[in-house]
């Protein structure tokens, strides 16, 4: 899995007016936890934008104050009119203990049924699993290549080494359906027999 760096430096003050400050100066506050201790830190915005606004799931190095630790996002906070982050919290990856969090899903193939005129539908956009840190994956590619008209693909198909897809194991990730042109092409050709 791809990894970015981002750096911070620590917080002395915790609270509401020091975290308004630091937000004027084009820095989100954020918090490390996961470790014998939390660590309270701030981050530039400009950094997170590249973390943030992206399909692809990063590791990220942070570096506060000298101080390097492998981590993932794990809560964002936005603020409700201008959108922009408020808050960040990170959680510490530890080699020997699974995490969980979401991976993009990658069509790969030509669908027959898209050749005749079926619509491809894709419901999942991501898959939510849970992996040891070394073992997840930059996306979960699902072939389409057998996929005929009125055919899906289930979470329960995918299988896949040393991570488990924590979805609900009935869920669509996509799957193709009779479009409207061709169902009228249908009726038309069904008529025409009659």
């Amino acid at each position: 899995m791809k990894s970015i760096a981002i750096s911070g430096s620590p917080r002395e003050n915790v609270g509401k007016r020091d975290a308004k400050e630091l937000r004027y100066q084009g820095l989100v506050p954020a918090v490390l936890y996961g470790g014998p201790t939390q660590t309270h830190f701030s981050v530039s915005a400009a950094d997170l934008r590249a973390v943030v606004y992206t399909p692809v799931v990063h590791f990220i190095d942070l570096d506060v104050a000298g101080v390097k630790s492998q981590a993932i996002i794990k809560d964002l906070q936005f603020h409700p009119l201008t959108e922009q982050i408020i808050h960040v919290d990170f959680l510490l990856l530890d080699e020997k203990k699974p995490i969980s969090i979401e991976i993009p899903v990658k069509l790969t193939g030509t669908s027959p049924g898209v050749k005749v005129g079926g619509k491809l539908v894709q419901k999942l956009r991501k898959l939510r699993i849970k992996a040891l840190p070394k073992d997840h994956l930059d996306a979960i590619e699902v072939s389409i290549a057998a996929l005929e008209v009125g055919k899906s693909v289930k979470v329960a198909e995918i299988k896949l080494p040393n991570l488990t897809i924590t979805n609900a194991q009935e869920d669509t990730i996509v799957s193709v359906t009779t479009s409207r042109a061709l169902r009228q092409a249908e009726q038309e050709a069904a008529s025409g027999k009659k």
